[in-house]
């Protein structure tokens, strides 16, 4: 059973976060404040948490920039009002994984938690494997057809993000934020001229294809 730390100052949403959570299969553990979170971190092991930013004594940020200083690398979703894409850039560049805005859908939500815990398997495993094809993450490689190929890294993370979830669709933007600096001076169609890349190297692959969702994005499909 994953377990998901929630930390959130305001009690009803805190019930309902516990319920949803608990209803869905996980164990919540709760917290008031980012304070109370960072103890709670100190003495349990978390999965995954998921933080307001406006509460007492340690807000969201700060509890997010302390985590990532420690060098914890556990999935973080911040859940907030502050709905300004100033806010969501900051939250991403304080190394949060995913950004949601209150009142946020209860199934989009677990939907999300769920992405975020598959992606943090996947890559703490180092390997990811699909069919006969294995992505080698400290190598940035793919290991396939009985050959090696080194990838630049961009590249390999563009693979390794969309092969961590099949079948889900991401957009040019999303794969921007998560892959190139949100300070980067290259644009979205910098994301079209690496999947072209990826399209061109594994084009004989039988195990996936990178398939274009006009209008929207991409997504990996295993084969």
């Amino acid at each position: 059973m994953f377990r998901i730390l929630v930390a959130e100052d305001d009690r009803g949403t805190q019930r309902l976060m516990q319920d949803t959570l608990a209803d869905a299969g996980y164990e919540p553990i709760l917290a008031a404040d980012g304070q109370q979170a960072l103890e709670l971190l100190a003495c349990r092991h978390v999965d995954l948490m998921v933080v307001d930013v406006m509460m007492p004594r340690l807000d969201g940020f700060a509890l997010l920039s302390r985590l990532r200083r420690s060098g914890s690398q556990m999935p973080v979703l911040i859940l907030t009002a502050k709905e300004a894409q100033a806010d969501k850039r900051q939250g991403l560049r304080l190394g949060a994984d995913d950004y949601m805005t209150k009142p946020a859908d209860e199934e989009e939500l677990l939907l999300r938690i769920g992405a975020l815990l598959r992606r943090a398997q996947a890559i703490s495993s180092r390997r990811l494997t699909v069919g006969n094809t294995t992505l080698i993450y400290d190598d940035l490689a793919v290991e396939w057809d009985g050959k090696i190929t080194e990838l630049p890294r961009k590249e390999f993370q563009l693979l390794y993000r969309l092969l961590s979830c099949p079948n889900k669709t991401f957009t040019r933007r999303q794969l921007m934020d998560e892959i190139w600096d949100l300070d980067t001076d290259s644009d979205e169609h910098t994301v079209n001229v690496h999947i072209n890349r990826l399209r061109d190297r594994f084009k004989g692959n039988p195990d996936f294809a990178i398939v274009t969702v006009r209008g929207l994005g991409y997504k990996a499909v295993r084969v």
